[in-house]
């Protein structure tokens, strides 16, 4: 990657719906090259995918909570099953295995307290792998970039 790759690919994390033309003009290419280029990060996997970000709050999902969870029972066949229980809940929008005391850790995007109760019940209770969570429920952002820095 060079520094027009790196420049394309800061443009389009702050907006990928840009045409094709206007990237080649900001970056100083002809079209066919800038979309070749392109085709190329995505090709290579740079570029996982392009997608519309949605304001949580204007879906109805502007409770945002932050849980930790401890399994009782560790290896790997226990954290898969239970990141696999994460994945499959509308709810999760990130599920990190993570080191520490702390074994998973899950953010979630809500309607409100019900659908947080509801999670809680068929996620953590009885028949579940969890001896213990933490929830925060976050009251003000300071920052949610999807862009890296590069």
């Amino acid at each position: 990657m060079d520094r027009i790759d790196l420049k394309l690919l800061g443009l389009l994390q702050r907006d990928a719906s840009r045409t094709n033309a206007a990237l080649a003009d900001e970056v100083g290419l002809s079209p066919s090259t800038c979309l070749r280029r392109i085709r190329r990060l995505f090709g290579s996997g740079v570029i996982a995918k392009v997608v519309a970000i949605l304001d949580p709050a204007k879906v109805g999902k502007g409770l945002k909570a932050i849980i930790t969870v401890e399994l009782k029972s560790h290896g790997e066949q226990h954290m898969r099953a239970f990141l696999d229980l994460a994945k499959a809940e509308p709810a999760v929008a990130q599920a990190y295995a993570v080191t520490g005391e702390t074994d998973v850790v899950l953010i979630l995007r809500l309607a409100d307290m019900d659908e947080y109760d509801a999670f809680c019940e068929r996620v953590f209770r009885d028949r579940t792998n969890v001896a213990r969570f933490f929830t925060m429920l976050v009251i003000r952002t300071a920052k949610d970039e999807t862009a890296l820095a590069l």
